[in-house]
């Protein structure tokens, strides 16, 4: 049954106890470097402001370069001497360029009649003529004049540096207290005040400072602030501006700071974010140690492998799964790892919030979203544990239908016959190709020929295999078909060795198959026929003949001797009656299998020498010469010695109803390969036919007009005896010479 939220409140609390546990871990690993066992002035938050500040007083102050000192030390080079020179061209292009512009201007005031207009330009163009020419004459004016536009450079550098920066240092030095000597200058650089008798140490103390670097120290060392001024550096082609100073002295933080300096809110918002942090590590381990506690008496993985859901969930291949599994994990991390910074808080109404309602929204949203995502990633660890805990059968099957899996084996499939996977690879490869080429065709117009090209040479002849080979599969399922509606005229035709080729050879085989089963199928309902008209002749003969005699045997006014002739005819024929009944159960039961064997050591000579002996009257009274050859040693073999001896005794049998009067008869036995063959040849008096496998069909007899005494079923019996052994019969027939070959397997 599904868990029951509602019911099931110590559950719910515990996934929530877990997803805050999880969070407050990945929250302390976040800031535990930023608040465990750490003093504001020992944060990134302070030496960020420190820097700063001595950044800044180093770039107006302690470098100690002035704008006379920049402006003493401007260099004019000669490349730039010729680049002033020949900014606008060579001299006869620039006095050209004037004329033209001023051109103009004095034709247009000359038919204005402004003579003023006219003298004024004249005086300016003649002006800027003696200014250019004086350019090219003398490098002197034109350096003066460089000098003079850096300087102006270096005016408005100076400008714009107090005006960015100014402001900024004024705000750090209400809260830095500084008093710094240049180790090489002696120069004192302080914001305190302080008298001659006064000494560092009791200016900078605890009660007047909230935190104090002393330099040098073996911390810190020197104040060694660099060169950061390279615009300055640039401008002026002074390298290293204040690299080399070094400083001592100390810098503090007053207590006497105005409380709205951005130093002085950054640390409030650290005490307060230090507090918070303090207070969710406090949450966090009462979280774990509740979470146990419930853990152990809810048993909440043991509950989430019993939510119904899941079985649906299951349905889903083993790899899907994982991915799943896997999203939900990348998101499940980030989402545990992004914290609402303890200075979210702490900026409420200055940066990120307006105002704490806002900022409590926005933690029970997060904190919302992050059991959410922690009860699918835990609902899916334990499905994925589950599974694990299956056993291999059970992860084998899960393979077995995972998308990986299935894709594996449609590749494989597809690859069965590698030539046809590699041609449909290749097809597939110059179809794609040519849909990137039309659009890199599309984008760069200039590529139509090679485009083209590639159409007639490689896309035109693909196209014309595809048609060629779709129209034979086509020509094939068409013969199939026609297979199926039972039309057997014509084979498909066999160009080639590929695929195609081997399935038209195959379909052409199997209808030669159905042929033959057909030929096959015709035979054995002929057999079948001939079966039960022999059946029925062979039953009918003697019941007539009993039948007959018993009706006769009624008359009353028969003689002793006719009553007993008849008497003795039906007796004969009841026997004979009896002898077809019991060997066709018998042929029933071997051609079933039911009949069990009685296997053991027996000699296959005496065998047959027992059989002979059985029929030595009828052999006398015949007019055939038995040969016999068998060796003087035993032929011993693992066999049922009773059915062994039936079937001699019904090949002997066959040979004295069907063999040619005054013809000889050959039995031989010769022990050969480990088996014993036994060899019966004879000349049949009757016309057998090529046919040597209707031989063995039951009721079948040489004799067609069926006047002998045989039921027909001697060799089949004799064929199933042999077959339960493991052993062979086989039959040839040349002409009216009859053999029979039987073989056994000896010890």
């Amino acid at each position: 049954m599904g868990i029951k939220w509602k019911s099931n409140y110590l559950f719910v609390i515990w996934l929530v106890l877990f997803a805050f546990g999880l969070k407050g871990v990945f929250f302390i690993g976040d800031y535990s470097n930023r608040y465990l066992n750490k003093d504001y002035y020992e944060t990134d938050f302070f030496e960020n402001h420190f820097s700063q500040f001595v950044d800044t007083i180093n770039l107006l102050e302690l470098n100690g370069v002035t704008v006379e000192d920049v402006k003493k030390k401007l260099v004019v080079t000669s490349e730039e001497i010729e680049e002033h020179r020949y900014r606008y061209g060579g001299l006869s292009e620039q006095l050209q360029n004037i004329k033209d512009q001023y051109e103009s201007r004095i034709s247009d005031a000359n038919l204005a009649g402004n003579k003023e207009s006219v003298e004024a330009y004249t005086k300016e163009r003649d002006r800027k003529i003696a200014d250019i020419t004086k350019n090219f004459n003398s490098d002197e004016y034109v350096e003066a004049k460089i000098r003079k536009e850096k300087e102006q450079q270096v005016d408005r550098y100076f400008q714009e540096r107090e005006l960015n920066y100014r402001n900024e240092l004024n705000d750090y030095k209400e809260v830095f207290k500084y008093y710094l000597k240049d180790t090489s200058t002696g120069k004192v650089f302080t914001n305190v005040n302080m008298n001659e008798k006064d000494h560092l140490d009791e200016i900078f103390t605890n009660k007047s400072m909230w935190y104090v670097r002393t330099f040098p120290s073996g911390k810190y060392g020197y104040l060694q602030p660099g060169s950061n001024d390279s615009a300055l550096e640039s401008l002026s082609g002074i390298p290293g501006i204040g690299a080399n100073n070094r400083f001592e002295g100390k810098i503090g933080v007053s207590k006497s700071a105005p409380a709205s300096n951005p130093v002085i809110l950054d640390y409030k918002n650290y005490q307060t974010d230090k507090v918070y942090f303090y207070t969710i590590l406090g949450l966090t381990v009462l979280a774990i140690f509740l979470c146990l506690y419930f853990y152990r008496k809810i048993r909440p993985f043991q509950r989430m492998a019993e939510v119904k859901w899941i079985t649906y969930y299951e349905r889903f291949p083993i790899d899907i799964r994982v991915v799943i599994f896997g999203i939900t994990l990348a998101l499940a991390v980030p989402t545990l790892a992004f914290n609402l910074e303890p200075g979210s808080y702490g900026n409420v109404g200055i940066s990120g919030y307006g105002n704490v309602v806002d900022w409590v929204i926005d933690v029970i949203g997060l904190f919302f979203l992050t059991i959410m995502i922690m009860m699918l990633v835990t609902f899916q660890a334990v499905e994925l544990i589950n599974v694990y805990k299956k056993g291999s059968d059970h992860l084998r099957v899960e393979g077995e239908r995972s998308v990986l899996a299935r894709l594996f084996q449609t590749l494989q499939q597809s690859f069965l016959y590698t030539s046809v996977g590699v041609r449909i690879t290749i097809i597939l490869f110059v179809i794609y190709t040519c849909g990137f080429a039309f659009s890199a065709v599309v984008w760069e117009p200039s590529l139509i020929i090679g485009y083209v090209l590639g159409l007639l040479f490689i896309g035109l002849p693909t196209v014309l295999y595809i048609f060629n080979r779709t129209g034979y599969f086509n020509r094939i399922i068409k013969h199939a078909n026609e297979l199926v509606n039972g039309n057997m005229n014509g084979d498909i035709e066999v160009k080639g060795k590929s695929v195609l080729a081997g399935l038209a050879r195959d379909i052409n085989s199997m209808k030669q198959g159905v042929k033959s089963s057909k030929s096959e199928q015709a035979k054995s309902e002929r057999l079948k026929t001939e079966l039960i008209t022999n059946v029925s002749h062979d039953l009918r003969t003697p019941l007539t003949s009993i039948i007959t005699y018993s009706e006769l045997l009624k008359n009353p006014n028969l003689t002793d001797e006719d009553q007993n002739a008849y008497i003795e005819i039906v007796n004969r024929k009841s026997k004979r009656l009896q002898v077809l009944i019991e060997d066709l159960f018998e042929a029933s039961k071997m051609a079933s299998g039911s009949i069990n064997l009685n296997k053991g050591q027996a000699d296959i000579v005496q065998l047959l020498q027992q059989a002979l002996a059985e029929h030595d009257e009828a052999i006398k009274k015949s007019t055939l010469q038995f040969r016999i050859n068998c060796p003087d040693h035993p032929v011993y073999a693992i066999v049922d010695g009773q059915k062994i001896w039936r079937v001699f005794d019904n090949l002997i049998g066959n040979i004295l109803k069907y063999s040619m009067e005054q013809t000889r008869v050959y039995i031989s036995v010769e022990k050969m390969n480990n088996q014993a063959v036994i060899t019966f040849k004879n000349v049949t008096k009757y016309e057998l036919g090529d046919s040597v496998d209707e031989m063995f069909e039951r009721f079948k007899r040489g004799d067609t007009s069926r006047h002998t005494e045989g039921s027909g079923l001697g060799l089949a019996i004799a064929k199933s005896i042999m077959d339960m052994h493991g052993g062979d019969l086989e039959l040839e027939i040349d002409g009216d010479l009859f053999k029979v070959t039987v073989k056994i397997n000896t010890m």
